[in-house]
């Protein structure tokens, strides 16, 4: 199909733990942002935060202002290889975390709502079920890209590089033939326009993907006029 201009919104698949009944309760009791929302339902009640990453260490700290207890489960031996300092000092001088290294989630259990979850320790096998409603994943995504056959730039982690964050060389590696700039959710192909969770640097929330959408319509009438 001949086309001007292109805008991939081909999204980003998050990791989840392999748990028969994980659909059933995504919404009910097992979330992927940790929002004002989230703490309100969270409130006094025991939490998993599943993830080592800065996204699991900030919605760990976040949710412990309203949170009775949380759990940080990881499959790995520390959270130093993906969490920035600032955040584990924070996390080792909140009592309400508790930090709980090779640990993986192995079933969820309940009927409309998660009611109890089940993980294991790796190191000693060990298995414990828990009556805790609540569990964010904080796993990180994969990118939608692998159809794009390198022929855009792509960041470390596969998603889009757009606008001010395609550097020199990213552009002279892809010949960019323009006078111009890329715009602001331009890639390194003129008129390719990267929205929602496929853009790297995007927000990963619904609102934030649809304003990048109405964004990206309006740069794509400009293309149009050139």
């Amino acid at each position: 199909f001949p086309a001007r201009t292109v805008v991939i919104a081909t999204g980003a698949a998050y990791r989840k733990p392999r748990c028969e009944k994980l659909p059933r309760f995504e919404g009910a009791g097992v979330y992927y942002a940790a929002t004002p929302m989230e703490a309100q339902l969270c409130q006094g009640e025991e939490v998993i935060v599943v993830g080592g990453g800065n996204g699991a260490g900030q919605a760990a700290v976040f949710l412990a202002e309203s949170a009775k207890h949380i759990h940080i489960l990881v499959r790995s031996a520390s959270l130093a290889d993906k969490m920035s300092r600032y955040l584990i000092r924070r996390i080792e001088e909140t009592p309400k975390i508790v930090f709980r290294p090779y640990t993986e989630v192995l079933a969820l259990l309940g009927d409309n709502h998660l009611e109890s979850v089940m993980w294991r320790n790796n190191q000693t096998g060990m298995t414990e079920e828990h009556k805790i409603r609540h569990m964010f994943l904080m796993t990180g995504a994969d990118p939608n890209t692998g159809w794009l056959d390198d022929c855009i730039a792509l960041d470390s982690k596969g998603f889009i590089k757009t606008g001010l964050d395609l550097s020199p060389e990213n552009l002279s590696v892809a010949h960019w033939p323009l006078a111009r700039q890329p715009y602001l959710l331009e890639a390194s192909l003129p008129g390719v326009f990267a929205v929602g969770d496929v853009r790297g640097g995007s927000i990963k929330r619904v609102a934030s993907a649809v304003g990048e959408g109405s964004i990206a319509i309006s740069f794509v009438h400009k293309v149009l006029q050139e």
